[in-house]
């Protein structure tokens, strides 16, 4: 049977009830996990845009920030590209090129998509480097959010597509999970929100015990805290990646608002609360470290989901979305102080987020092992 055919016969199995952990062999059991995004990767993963709904009136503003970014990762890693047709990878290579990137560093795939946002899509790859087959990926469900943008089809299959071009393994839980919904500190530990697993409109049929399972089974975690809040604005029902991230074991970067009378103010005070309750698997606090929101980002009457903790960790560098605001500088700076060994790189988004997300949401990392 092929990756397509085995996932929807696992998701049909799997929509009811959790399976019984104990009577087959999971990624945790085999010795994977899931590593932080600060460590080493091989590749990033991207889905070339395409879809002109996600940006309406702006889609051809994004790529000049859009090939900017490829052209940082690229610099300390290959950059993996899904793209629809040789029509699109000759698209990409031509504003590629424009801007300056290095075609060596790039390879395209050719695996259709419905959009861009690879974080949520894309292949999540496990790791064991004691293993004989030292990667693995899993292929969570996937249905745009709470099926809020069919079609997504296309979207649903690409783990799968990817782990039959590497002729790797792969797993399928059977139940909606997406990349930007959790957080990995790489020493067992995994950060979410209530706001988005919890949400009705992912797995209705299982409880908050019954995916922590799913958790740590097919990410290979031991501990998982949540949160409670998103930001406003955002259409994934509170994605952890525009409001709490790990840079490091023991540390987290979340973001605050500090005008009291922002919407954003009381739902980022809840969250702050809740972290400092927290313990590690090893007993202690997180290291918290406060990082400002930019002022609010508004397009036709809509409040964007704008976050400078949106950013993406590559080998070469941080990449943080910028929006043209005064707190753009004292982000960066805040942001620089954590990660020393790298370059912190500010690209504006101001544009990019008028599809709700940004440069975090559009890319999935490929684990070095």
């Amino acid at each position: 049977m092929s990756n397509k055919g085995i996932k929807q016969q696992q998701h049909t199995q799997n929509t009811f009830s959790a399976p019984n952990f104990f009577d087959f062999k999971t990624p945790q059991k085999l010795g994977y996990y899931f590593p932080a995004e600060f460590a080493p990767h091989s590749a990033t993963w991207l889905s070339w845009p395409h879809k002109e709904a996600s940006w309406p009136g702006k889609i051809e503003t994004i790529y000049a920030p859009y090939t900017a970014f490829i052209k940082v990762v690229s610099q300390g890693e290959s950059v993996h590209i899904n793209v629809n047709n040789e029509a699109m990878r000759a698209d990409a290579t031509a504003r590629l090129e424009k801007a300056g990137v290095d075609m060596n560093k790039i390879a395209f795939y050719l695996h259709p998509t419905n959009d861009a946002w690879c974080r949520d899509h894309g292949p999540a790859f496990l790791i064991n480097p004691q293993a004989e087959q030292k990667k693995i990926i899993i292929d969570w469900g996937y249905n745009a959010w709470g099926n809020k943008y069919p079609p997504y089809e296309l979207d649903d299959i690409i783990p799968s597509l990817i782990a039959d071009a590497y002729n790797i393994p792969v797993f399928h839980p059977g139940i909606v999970m997406e990349g930007g919904s959790v957080e990995f500190n790489g020493n067992g530990t995994i950060l979410t929100s209530t706001s988005c697993l919890l949400n009705p409109n992912r797995n209705p049929q299982l409880s908050q015990e019954q995916i922590e399972s799913y958790l740590h089974h097919y990410y290979g975690a031991d501990q998982i805290l949540w949160v409670s809040e998103g930001i406003v604005g955002d259409d994934t029902d509170g994605h952890i990646d525009d409001t709490v991230r790990f840079v490091n074991e023991d540390t987290v970067l979340t973001v605050v608002e500090e005008n009291k009378h922002d919407d954003n103010y009381a739902l980022l005070q809840t969250n702050l609360k809740e972290l400092k309750e927290m313990r590690l698997l090893n007993g202690k606090q997180l290291n918290i470290i406060e990082l400002p929101m930019p002022s609010a980002v508004v397009y036709e009457d809509q409040r964007l989901p704008a976050s400078y903790a949106n950013f993406y960790i590559c080998n070469a560098a941080v990449v943080v979305p910028t929006f043209r605001c005064k707190n753009d500088d004292k982000a960066l700076k805040i942001i620089q102080g954590c990660f020393p060994s790298r370059q912190v790189v500010g690209i504006d988004s101001t544009d990019i987020i008028w599809g709700l997300g940004s440069f975090h949401c559009l890319s999935q990392q490929e684990p070095m092992v």
